[in-house]
């Protein structure tokens, strides 16, 4: 198929879909006859009957309709691709509503928005933190943040981050009076730090060892809804706290606390930009992909 039978199919579909070679005519600005002719050519072309004619009316044959059917989208899709570049000439404008963990929104999306919205000022932009799975779809968001391992099959997904570790961390102090854990079993014998999701469950310490996969329950004094506050309670030594790798790693590095379990901490997927359709091709959106898109 050469590009310029792109046109002939585009005037297929519209006849398809007019059932009328004057409607279909009339709405693309070509003679009747011209379109016609363009009809009888791309059905040469193929070699099937692709249209029914009747003095009074047309109809897509059964080949007819499965072009037409097949051909629907993908002209849709390029013609939201042009609309997007058309609009990108334009100053991009807008506001993008996006839902995210606390943690990704403040390592990887607020990093890539305070750029872009210095450097573009008509863009707007909404967060919404919250750690339940949320419809972006049926609550009207742009987007959505997920890790890799809890993408619906149906969305799009853009890699934003690279992949992650937890670390499990106490205080010198700490170990020094309780002793380190050497596997995650033994973490019932500890004073833990719970973390309370926003959805309002406790969240299970996850451990993963030559592909043993661990979901460990633990108990302690507090229980907190703030990762900066579990790392300083775990500075404090009230106990052992389960966070992201970077969020303890400095605190590591200046010996404030102490790792243990690493080797049941194995990298996982990190974090992805997930979104309903490729049709998202608003200028504003646009930037926001190139901004996000992890390059490492």
């Amino acid at each position: 198929m050469r590009r310029e039978d792109l046109g002939s199919l585009a005037m297929f579909l519209v006849v398809a879909e007019e059932r009328s070679f004057t409607r279909a005519a009339a709405k693309l600005g070509v003679s009747q006859s011209a379109l016609s002719h363009a009809m009888r050519r791309l059905e040469a072309k193929l070699g099937l009957r692709l249209l029914t004619r009747t003095t009074r009316s047309v109809a897509a044959t059964d080949a007819g309709e499965r072009l037409a059917a097949s051909l629907k989208p993908a002209l849709e899709e390029i013609d939201a691709s042009l609309a997007g570049l058309i609009e990108l000439q334009a100053r991009p404008a807008g506001t993008l509503r996006i839902t995210t963990s606390e943690h990704a929104a403040r390592t990887i999306l607020w990093p890539a928005i305070d750029r872009l919205t210095a450097e573009h000022p008509d863009i707007h932009v909404e967060l919404n933190i919250e750690s339940r799975f949320t419809d972006i779809v049926a609550e009207r968001f742009d987007a959505g943040v997920r890790l890799g391992e809890r993408l619906e099959q149906d969305m799009i997904a853009l890699q934003i981050g690279p992949r992650l570790r937890m670390a499990t961390v106490a205080s010198p102090e700490y170990l020094a009076r309780r002793g380190a854990p050497e596997s995650p079993r033994d973490l019932a014998g500890h004073a833990c730090i719970n973390l309370r999701m926003m959805s309002g469950s406790i969240y299970a310490w996850e451990f993963e060892k030559d592909r043993r996969e661990l979901n460990v329950r633990v108990e302690g004094q507090l229980v907190l809804n703030n990762t900066d506050l579990i790392a300083a309670a775990a500075v404090a030594g009230h106990g052992l706290a389960h966070l992201v790798e970077d969020r303890v790693a400095a605190l590591v590095s200046e010996g404030k606390l102490v790792r243990v379990l690493e080797d049941w901490c194995e990298p996982f997927d990190g974090y992805y930009l997930y979104y309903p359709s490729r049709r998202q091709s608003s200028a504003a959106f646009t930037l926001l992909l190139d901004a996000l898109r992890y390059r490492g």
